[in-house]
């Protein structure tokens, strides 16, 4: 074992010494992240270049510790390193002395961690680190800003000589032929038995074993989205060539199926000529094999300039281009389209030596055989039964409400997620014991769809509760919305449809206009049918965007321009909450470019950022407020113009926004005016909140007539709406209560009766 440097022994006293202090019987990968490692220079730069956020990386592994199990205080014991993190240690230990390293440093351990199965830690990093840079780049700037630089000479010593021959040696000559090249590739032969097995893409399995036993250009690479299958074409693959190599030809039966590990390979080459010479090394052992083999690299792309600096293009993928022209290797690689595009079809020389095969998204028919063949596997790994229908549905749902992640993977990853929650939750018989046959069916995939992309109300085939909720949204929103019932029905019919599955699924749920008087319940309506279907209402203030400028905000600044990095605030917060009631309030004080990004929200359910990352609508219910056409419709309830309220604002809302954007709405609601009946049922709702808000304080409160005459007379405004009736409220009987709560006789509670006396109401205690 290699000393550890004095860095990593501080780090490590650090994290013993606060496991200590909170209890913990062990340090485990995640207690050294987060207590040691997180709170370091060099680490916090590592994740700025990276686009890590640090704070959701922090967040993360804090709720992971906070619920370690502690020691009671009444035990002694001594803090020991967890099963995990002695793994960890050991492998950064041969990392380092491998490279020739006289010490194990952190970054080494943190690599380790990454190269640790069955770790949080690992599985925490990679999540964060996954949505915003490959592991090949992560681990590169963390040896680089440890010091560890993989080009360039070891930074802190100026007097290090250009000359290898003066540093140790990362293997010798004479050991070429035999270089272990477990520490660096992994031969999927012995591990093909772990796997799903393939099913289904026989067309592409095919072109794989043509281009494979071609004389030249024998190479192949694999394009598609992340989570289409291209992973497990290679275990396919190394599965035929294990049970039924007699089926294939000469060049490629029997053969060994490496997968190369950049990381590994990258990690701890501290020295100029150390990184290229172990490639050499690797490429001479496999290619030094008799029999055929077959050397698979994960994001292939980032071979490219990999390891290259200044003026030195001799980048891994220069290096390993002579060996893909070796009649006994054969090159299989997987990159998704994105990264096709910006490096790897830029290099010519490489691309010519491979043959392009395009894993495309399966069809949701395809996916469900899929699914369903995979269902043995996870109820043998889960212990569990899936009912005959859950596959299908799985698929269904994924394809319905995950629309950032690509079949096969969402569905199947539903499957896995049902199966876990079903062993940490059995089902259990009136004796409260597990019963024999643990299953699953729909409604726990409707579950855990909802938990995974916090998606609401996702009905599974049996839910009677979601057919009762929109039964009854109807005369529930009536109940709290008065004077409104056309407009309430217009809402409520829109919302049914769509859930009845009679409009179309790639457009909103609904996207409506409302346009009417102020304080006439068009905001309010929005929140209680947010409320009622367990939604929740993301609002927007469209007078924020008045300017052509601030527009850009909602979809995110153009690169170069101040806020580029922060994303757009409407496709973000769409993103996090896709099952949304969304709010547009007072939408004609917008910018009128706020029209153009509309139209496409409601004609293709989706928005695209500054990054070109898509947000998806297909499960928001938009709801737009105007006041336009107000005043016209007052000149028409006088008589001055001949038409109706109603008219009028139509009118007004139809010279205001653009004929496009009228034509793709669901429905343009106008909301009636404020009358005597309905200010008098907002009133009564208004002191009936009043009364539950006093119960706390163990007040009762009760009106005279002539008290709630007076109130409604002062607060009856088809002007301003219901919102005269909050301020008469407020300025006339609120600051009476508060003044008796806080140093009159309702101190300790009591009933109160507000009667009117003179023009003014008083309180009387009875």
């Amino acid at each position: 074992m290699l000393k550890q440097s004095a860095f990593l022994q501080a780090v490590e006293k650090t994290c013993v010494l606060l496991a200590h202090q909170s209890r913990y019987e062990f340090v485990t990968p995640e207690i050294l992240l987060y207590y040691g490692i997180l709170g370091l220079d060099q680490f916090e730069k590592t994740l700025l270049q990276c686009n890590m956020d640090h704070d959701k990386l922090s967040q993360d592994l804090k709720n992971f510790v906070s619920q370690l199990e502690v020691v009671p205080e009444n035990i002694e014991y001594n803090v020991e390193a967890s099963n995990n993190l002695v793994k960890a240690m050991q492998f950064a230990d041969g990392i380092a002395e491998n490279t020739g390293m006289d010490e194990c440093d952190v970054p080494h351990v943190i690599i380790g961690i990454l190269n640790t199965k069955e770790c949080v830690a690992n599985d925490i990093l990679r999540e964060n680190m996954n949505k915003n840079c490959s592991e090949v780049e992560f681990c590169a700037k963390l040896l680089e800003n440890f010091g560890h630089d993989i080009t360039n000479s070891n930074p802190q010593d100026e007097e290090i000589s250009d000359d290898l021959d003066d540093f140790p040696p990362i293997m010798n000559d004479d050991d070429e032929p035999g270089y272990d090249l477990e520490t660096y590739a992994k031969l999927l032969n012995n591990d093909i038995k772990k796997q799903n097995p393939l099913i289904g893409r026989e067309d592409e399995m095919e072109r794989t074993l043509q281009v494979l036993t071609k004389k030249e250009r024998h190479n192949v690479l694999y394009i598609g989205e992340p989570g289409v299958g291209k992973t497990a074409m290679i275990y396919g693959l190394t599965r035929i060539i294990e049970e039924d190599p007699d089926s294939l030809p000469s060049q490629i039966a029997n053969a060994e199926v490496y997968q190369i590990e950049l990381t590994s390979l990258l990690a701890g080459s501290q020295y100029r000529g150390d990184f290229e010479k172990r490639i050499k090394n690797v490429m001479e052992t496999i290619a030094a094999k008799e029999h055929p083999t077959i050397v698979y690299i994960d994001d292939i792309n980032n071979l490219v300039g990999l390891g290259a600096s200044g003026d030195n293009n001799n980048d891994a993928a220069a290096m390993m281009l002579p060996y893909m022209d070796k009649e006994n290797i054969r090159f299989i690689g997987t990159t998704n389209f994105k990264d096709f595009k910006h490096s790897f079809e830029k290099n010519k020389a490489l691309l010519r030596r491979f043959q392009v095969i395009e894993i495309s998204e399966p069809t949701t028919e395809e996916a469900i055989k899929i699914v369903e063949a995979l269902k043995p596997v996870y109820e043998k790994y889960h212990k569990v039964k899936y009912r005959k229908d859950t596959a299908k549905y799985a698929v269904e749902m994924s394809v319905k409400y995950i629309s950032d992640r690509h079949l096969p993977e969402k569905a199947i990853d539903l499957m896995d997620e049902a199966g876990a929650y079903r062993e940490l939750h059995p089902l259990l018989n009136e004796e409260y014991e597990p019963v024999k046959t643990q299953s699953i069916d729909c409604k726990l995939i409707a579950e855990m769809l909802m938990k995974v992309r916090k998606i609401a109300n996702i009905p599974d085939r049996e839910d009677q509760d979601e057919t009762i909720r929109l039964q009854n949204l109807m005369s529930n929103i009536k109940n709290k919305i008065f004077g409104q019932d056309k407009a309430v029905n217009q809402v409520v019919e829109a919302v049914q449809m769509s859930k009845a599955g009679l409009l179309d699924e790639n457009k909103p749920i609904a996207s409506l206009l409302f346009i009417g008087q102020t304080g006439v319940g068009k905001t309010e309506i929005a929140k209680v049918l947010a409320k009622e279907l367990n939604l929740e209402l993301l609002r927007f203030d469209m007078s924020e965007y008045t300017e052509k400028h601030t527009v850009a905000k909602l979809i995110g600044s153009p690169a170069g321009y101040v806020g580029y990095e922060d994303g757009g605030l409407l496709t973000d917060a769409i993103r996090k909450s896709p099952n949304c009631v969304l709010l547009l309030d007072e939408i004609e004080k917008a910018h009128s470019d706020i029209y153009n990004i509309l139209l496409q929200v409601m004609d293709y359910a989706s928005l695209t950022d500054n990054k070109g990352q898509k947000a998806d609508f297909k499960h928001v219910i938009l709801i737009m407020t105007s006041n336009v056409g107000a005043q016209q419709a007052s000149q028409a309830a006088l008589g001055f113009t001949g038409k109706s309220t109603g008219n009028a604002m139509l009118e007004a809302a139809r010279k205001q926004f653009k004929p496009e954007f009228l034509n793709r709405l669901s429905g343009i609601v106008v909301f009636n005016d404020m009358n005597e009946s309905m200010a008098k049922l907002i009133l009564d709702k208004k002191l009936n909140e009043l009364r539950k808000r006093l119960e706390a304080k163990k007040i009762t409160i009760e009106l005279s007539q002539e008290a709630e005459t007076e109130i409604l007379k002062r607060g009856f405004s088809p002007k301003y709406g219901a919102r005269e009736i909050d301020r008469v409220l407020n300025s006339m009987l609120n600051p009476l209560l508060m003044h008796e709560i806080l140093f009159g006789k309702l101190k300790k509670g009591g009933h109160v009766l507000v009667k009117l006396e003179n023009g003014e109401l008083k309180l009387k205690k009875e």
